[in-house]
């Protein structure tokens, strides 16, 4: 049997999304800013897949900046917002995303003041934290809405209200969690939303940049004008399309679904009394599972299951070549060797029970085969 637990890093194309593409490869292949009818062609199919983008999260379409993925788009909110003031505070959290860490560290060498912020031992962020922490320098705040690793969900509305107030702009990387929980940017008071194709059964190589109205950070890409003159390029028509059709089949019932196997695999997972599981009990992603095993080591383990067919990971996918311990482990009170032991599994739709249990067997069998040859262990 081959399971595929791994949909945080990424998702398979869903057939629907690839049959919407096609024909932007080769029969409707227009430049979008080709003023003939094959340009035009391409222009509606890119501004009818902004619209349905921007009615998910209750924006206007106009607010939607297409981009290369979420890694662009969050150093275009943040950076592009640092451009633009040339000084001041940032705030962020010790566990976001490397792109917005590394964004962020590079704009402390620059002389910015940025603030990373403790997570508890869930990684949750503490909404009063943010709130001290503002001051009349204070530039951004940039927390993201679910997290990669451990799947915990933050309190982004509250965050929203208090910037709001502070009129302080507010930014949130919620490419975990778009389509799986709730985003109304305008009740949660976000100025830019971070969102991208590839997690939830879209194509890879594109994402999109909330920004709200009057919220214009400096250009990274400058050229023809493309995106309202904020994102110069020749847009990804195949990609975007795919996008968009990505975003429409996403249904309530699959995150139910997925909820249910995820429960069902951290309730046999944790019948070992050695497994614990990261990030909160209950405010996580509805496919997110992420445990640590004691005195075992992770990287042996997912080798192990990959020989059985089962598809997971140490943390994030980005990063999964480091030999270093998760930063947000560390960050939510793991010792290094316990967050070196830890796996992370994430469910799709197209998972079923029968995978699930298999899986859960699986990871305890070998768990139980590392521990024994562990020197620790004897």
């Amino acid at each position: 049997m081959k399971v595929y637990l791994d949909h945080a890093a990424t998702t398979p194309v869903d057939p629907r999304v690839l049959t919407a593409m096609q024909p932007y490869f080769s029969e409707k292949f227009g430049n979008a800013s080709s003023i003939h009818s094959w340009g035009e062609e391409a222009r509606e199919a890119i501004e009818k897949s902004r619209e349905k983008i921007a009615k998910s999260i209750n924006a206007d379409a106009k607010e939607i900046i297409f981009t290369s993925g979420g890694t662009e788009a969050n150093n275009f909110a943040i950076k592009g917002m640092a451009f633009k003031k040339k000084k001041g505070r940032i705030i962020t959290s010790k566990t976001e995303h490397d792109c917005v860490l590394n964004s962020c560290k590079w704009l402390k060498t620059q002389g910015f003041d940025v603030i990373f912020l403790d997570v508890d031992k869930y990684g949750l962020v503490s909404v009063e934290d943010v709130e001290k922490n503002i001051n009349d320098e204070t530039i951004l705040v940039t927390i993201m809405h679910a997290n990669n690793e451990i799947g915990t969900i933050a309190p982004i509305e509250e965050i929203g209200k208090i910037c709001d107030e502070k009129e302080v702009p507010f930014h949130s990387d919620a490419c975990q969690s778009y389509t799986k929980e709730t985003i109304d940017v305008k009740k949660q008071n976000i100025s830019m939303l971070t969102i991208n194709a590839h997690k939830i059964y879209g194509p890879k190589g594109v994402g999109a940049l909330y920004l709200r109205n009057g919220v214009k950070p400096v250009p990274l890409a400058h050229g023809g004008g493309h995106e309202f003159g904020l994102r110069s390029g020749t847009e990804n028509v195949p990609g975007i399309v795919g996008f968009a059709k990505a975003v429409e089949i996403a249904k309530k019932e699959d995150n139910e679904k997925m909820r249910k196997l995820r429960d069902i695999l951290i309730k046999s997972v944790l019948e070992e009394k050695t497994a614990h599981l990261n990030g909160h009990p209950t405010k996580r992603l509805c496919n997110n599972a992420n445990f640590y095993f004691e005195n075992v080591e992770g990287e042996a383990l997912i080798l192990r299951l990959n020989e059985m067919g089962i598809a997971v990971s140490t943390g994030s996918a980005c990063s999964s070549h480091s030999l270093q311990p998760s930063h947000v482990l560390i960050a939510c009170g793991l010792l290094p060797e316990e967050a070196h032991a830890s796996l992370r599994a994430s469910v799709g739709k197209e998972n079923t029970k029968e995978e699930i249990e298999y899986s859960a067997s699986a990871i305890i069998e070998q768990v139980n085969i590392l521990r024994q040859l562990s020197p620790q262990w004897k």
